[in-house]
């Protein structure tokens, strides 16, 4: 095969962030909606952000944002008592700028270090299947949501 693959997926994982930033839903909100904007995605439904309570465990609550895309989808989960956000942009798209996509989060959130994977995802996905796709094939797409 020659290096095609169905998308592309990157995990963001940032340390000691800015409390207030990570722990504000509206700032949650935007982070989604721009993020999307900027990598020209299409949502194809509003954001669903919740709170997320403390669970006794590691887990000491913050807010989770997520959003589906044409291209597939991005989700955001903060922790603002560690200064932890954990984020996956996963799309359908080849070519995705992933030095911008962590340097967006780094910025917004105020994130000291990060860890972040790229990730070619359906790698033994048929060629053929890609080959008469065009971008416009996936602008929009609708679903019915209940």
């Amino acid at each position: 095969m020659s290096g095609v693959h169905f998308g592309e997926h990157i995990t963001i994982d940032g340390y000691n962030g800015n409390h207030d930033k990570l722990n504000s839903k509206e700032t949650l909100i935007e982070a989604i909606n721009e993020i999307c904007d900027k990598l020209k995605m299409h949502k194809i439904c509003e954001p669903l952000i919740v709170s997320a309570p403390d669970n006794h465990l590691k887990d000491p609550g913050g807010w989770s944002g997520f959003v589906l895309i044409a291209e597939s989808h991005i989700s955001i989960h903060t922790f603002p008592k560690r200064g932890f956000l954990s984020a996956d942009v996963y799309t359908c798209q080849n070519g995705v700028d992933v030095d911008f996509v962590v340097g967006y989060f780094r910025k917004k959130y105020d994130l000291e270090e990060i860890e972040s994977h790229f990730i070619k995802r359906g790698t033994q996905y048929p060629e053929h299947n890609l080959e008469n796709l065009k971008k416009s094939d996936l602008i929009g797409l609708s679903i019915e949501v209940p």
